[in-house]
């Protein structure tokens, strides 16, 4: 009796709260897991294919909660991309409450509602308030380390965001988007290098995998290698993030005919969807009146995400010193006195041991 006592306040001790376990029909977790992969892809087809996985899975077991979470990122993911209507965020953030009548402490499904307050919202306190139950109920969890990454990010505190994304890493390895999301830190907080070499892991873990190769052309263009960003930016497969790297890296090259044709191809192809990218090719050609002006169609798409991280991507530098771009941060709610009143503290995790799961957010 006096072992069996000690082996239990050792457990408590030791290794804290036991873990909840959710169980489903083997076949609902095989189509889930096919549904994780897909998403893998992030084009538009593949997330219909994973979404309509997700649906089959709910229809084997109805409370099944990571299903629903899976599906509210798919959705979240959707929307953000272009690849949905805006209405979309809505039936996003009622999967994720539904995965959350189901189980209120899963952690993950907290994570989703940071993201949706962060980029539908442009709430970044109802965000905080969402990341801090998830790292609360599981800090180890690399949905919300990485919405907290984001978060920081948003905030200006790169060097912080940093330590998350690297902890997310850390904790799912192979989860592609997450060493993107990685790299494209680590580039705007400087460390090139570094976001060339999550560039080339997330390639190899998934060759052609849109997002890839712009990150390193565009971490390259910004060590004044323009003709490696070009060699690379020919390679990326999404179209819009190669005529908005193909804007950029021919207009540093002099090839300005080729730079105009890139540019002309973004607008006319992704004009609705992609205001805020062609600003960025503005800003970066320092055409600082059409620049501000594709901002302002930005806004009125509500690409929030996208408004705010040009703060802090060193490729669009010049354009801050316009007298125009402080009064613009600020009637987006993202001037730097805006956002120092968001409160949003964490406990920066330490170096672990990798474990074993499955990516589960953005």
């Amino acid at each position: 009796e006096i072992a069996a006592d000690v082996v239990k306040q050792l457990k408590l001790a030791l290794l804290g709260a036991v873990p909840t376990v959710r169980t489903t029909d083997p076949e609902a977790y095989a189509l889930y897991l096919q549904a994780v992969q897909l998403r893998q892809q992030a084009t538009a087809e593949a997330f219909k294919q994973s979404d309509v996985l997700y649906r089959k899975v709910l229809a084997i077991d109805p409370r099944y909660a990571p299903a629903w979470n899976g599906l509210s990122i798919n959705l979240s993911n959707e929307t953000g991309q272009g690849l949905s209507d805006k209405e979309w965020y809505a039936q996003s953030r009622e999967a994720a409450m539904k995965a959350l009548a189901i189980d209120p402490d899963y952690a993950p499904a907290h994570a989703s509602l940071g993201w949706i307050a962060m980029n539908a919202d442009n709430d970044l306190a109802g965000a905080a308030q969402h990341l801090k139950r998830a790292l609360a109920l599981d800090p180890a969890d690399p949905s919300g380390l990485r919405g907290s990454a984001r978060l920081l990010e948003l905030l200006g505190r790169l060097d912080e965001a940093l330590v998350l994304g690297e902890a997310a890493v850390r904790r799912d390895p192979v989860y592609v988007q997450g060493l993107l999301s990685l790299g494209l830190l680590q580039r705007r907080a400087g460390r090139l290098d570094a976001a060339v070499a999550s560039g080339r892991t997330a390639l190899s873990l998934f060759p052609g995998r849109g997002t890839g190769h712009y990150l390193i052309g565009s971490a390259l263009l910004l060590q004044g290698d323009a003709r490696g960003a070009l060699a690379e930016i020919e390679q990326e497969s999404d179209e819009a993030w190669k005529l908005l790297g193909l804007g950029m890296v021919y207009h540093a090259l002099g090839r300005k005919a080729d730079s105009d044709a890139a540019l002309a191809a973004l607008i006319a192809k992704y004009e609705k969807n992609a205001s805020c990218t062609i600003a960025d090719v503005y800003a970066y050609r320092s055409e600082f009146d059409q620049a501000f002006e594709w901002f302002d169609k930005a806004v009125e798409h509500n690409f929030n995400y996208c408004l705010s991280i040009i703060a802090t991507v060193h490729l669009f530098d010049k354009i801050h010193a316009d007298s125009r771009w402080l009064p613009f941060l600020r009637k987006i709610g993202r001037a730097p006195e805006q956002l120092a009143k968001i409160e949003f503290k964490v406990t920066l995790p330490q170096a672990e041991s990798a474990t074993t799961g499955v990516g589960s957010n953005k």
